[in-house]
């Protein structure tokens, strides 16, 4: 096949993918999961050129793969087609496939050639422009936690740790930090880093979490947003592969054990002006925040509650949000403090930024981005101002001041008027549908408790 239509990146990697048998085209839904087609390579230009027709009902698929009806995506308008076209830079090998095949992401358009409003990396893209408006070039990186489980469950029908290769026992105990752990696990977390290069995605760091099986890894950061969400959510796909290839699940799920850490999704943001210059850069902790970062804090905190069905979108999510157990349980903000939401890590002055720890590894990356950033737009245009940071154990200095159930955080998404005006009314009508619909098939279901 010829590579005429394609941009010269994705030119330049179909050259270095000699023998390629298949191309999955690949658009993450509104709960951030993978869906799309499998097409032979020579198709692959005509992708490029005229694009590929999906059904708009895609974002409104509910977690169990069923549309819901009531976004207005399904019937209403007879399962219509729209056009998707491929994100220029995105076509990259998948390591892991026993032949050697390709993926690429695509983003969903109207007849009209404008972009689809549902389409959660459209809306992130809106939102990093207004912030460029101002001048302002976001930074993020992305953390992902996830845990390794047994295929087999254990005697109670629930989820466990795999077995360790070093001491072929099953882990029980917590030891984080614990490089032994990165050895038991070696050959896993080297096909992974092995993956992440051959798709250039920028992972430099894995860490052994606050429990047995658990891991982290980081992601660097990008002056381009939207890449850094690509990334996770292409790191998410990776590490299920090759955990499945070592006869493991790999799991994102807030909580998948009752007794154990959840798995958090931490968004590192930095601000730079045009010339490279960080605008949230201060003084020594302990003195006064610099204006750019006392108005990004006041801005995510006035958005939280309305935000909150973003950064954690389903029922399991508010089983991560316990008191001391590394999740936040309100607004609260810090230098060098776990405890807190709003973490400023350690650091010189010039690497000042906000690490946000609400978000749990279930949400969708473009959404929860995209969340932030308005949160910090809100702030800095209303130049909303932040409260006192807290030193030591914000559990026992701060009370519970988030949504802690899925039905609370539903209701102040779908009547916020900020949500309306950051994201537009129509991906705000869609999202509170479908996860409204997720809600009341949720309650139906009678568990063993």
């Amino acid at each position: 096949m010829t590579a005429s239509a394609l941009p010269d990146r994705d030119a330049e990697t179909l050259r270095g993918l000699p023998g390629l048998e298949a191309v999955d085209l690949l658009i993450p839904d509104a709960n951030g999961l993978l869906r799309g087609k499998r097409i032979d390579p020579q198709a692959l230009e005509k992708a490029y050129d005229a694009g590929i027709s999906l059904p708009a009902s895609i974002f409104a698929a509910d977690i169990t793969g069923n549309t819901a009806e009531s976004t207005g995506l399904g019937f209403d308008i007879g399962d219509c087609d729209l056009l998707c076209r491929p994100v220029p830079g995105t076509l990259q090998p998948v390591p892991w496939s026993r032949q050697p095949n390709a993926q690429l992401l695509l983003e969903m358009y109207h007849e009209n050639g404008q972009p689809f409003a549902g389409n959660p990396r459209y809306l992130l893209r809106t939102v990093v422009e207004k912030l460029r408006a101002l001048g302002i070039r976001p930074t993020v990186a992305v953390e992902l936690e996830f845990y390794l489980l047994d295929n087999k469950l254990d005697a109670r029908g629930y989820p466990q740790a795999p077995v360790n290769t070093h001491t072929g026992e099953r882990d029980h105990t917590t030891q984080v930090y614990l490089i032994d752990d990165l050895d038991s696990y070696r050959r896993f977390i080297d096909e992974v880093r092995e993956a992440t290069r051959q798709q250039r995605i920028p992972a430099d760091t894995a860490v052994a979490e606050y429990a047995p099986g658990q891991f982290e890894i980081n992601l660097t950061h990008r002056d381009d947003p939207l890449a850094a969400c690509d990334d996770a959510i292409l790191l998410k796909r990776s590490i299920k592969a090759i955990a499945a290839r070592h006869d493991m699940q790999a799991t994102f799920m807030a909580k998948p054990y009752e007794h154990l850490a959840g798995n958090g999704l931490h968004l590192h943001v930095s601000l730079y002006d045009e010339q490279g210059c960080n605008l949230m850069a201060d003084d020594e902790p302990g003195r006064e925040p610099s204006p750019t970062l006392c108005h990004a804090i006041g801005g995510l905190q006035h958005t939280l509650h309305d935000a909150m069905l973003l950064f954690a979108p389903h029922a399991n999510s508010y089983r991560r949000f316990q008191r001391e157990n590394y999740v936040p349980l309100n607004g609260s903000w810090g230098y060098n403090n776990r405890t807190v939401a709003l973490r400023i890590p350690a650091g010189g002055a010039a690497d000042r930024r906000i690490e946000h720890r609400l978000s749990g590894a279930d949400a969708n990356p473009y959404l929860v981005t995209a969340a932030i950033l308005a949160g910090i737009h809100h702030g800095l245009t209303a130049r909303l101002a932040c409260d006192t940071p807290i030193s030591g154990n914000a559990y026992t200095q701060t009370r519970a001041e988030i949504p802690r159930t899925w039905q609370a955080a539903q209701q102040s998404f779908s009547h916020s008027r900020w949500i309306g005006e950051a994201f537009g009314g129509d991906f705000q009508r869609i999202f509170a549908a479908l996860k409204a619909e997720e809600l009341r098939l949720f309650e139906q279901q009678i568990t063993p408790l």
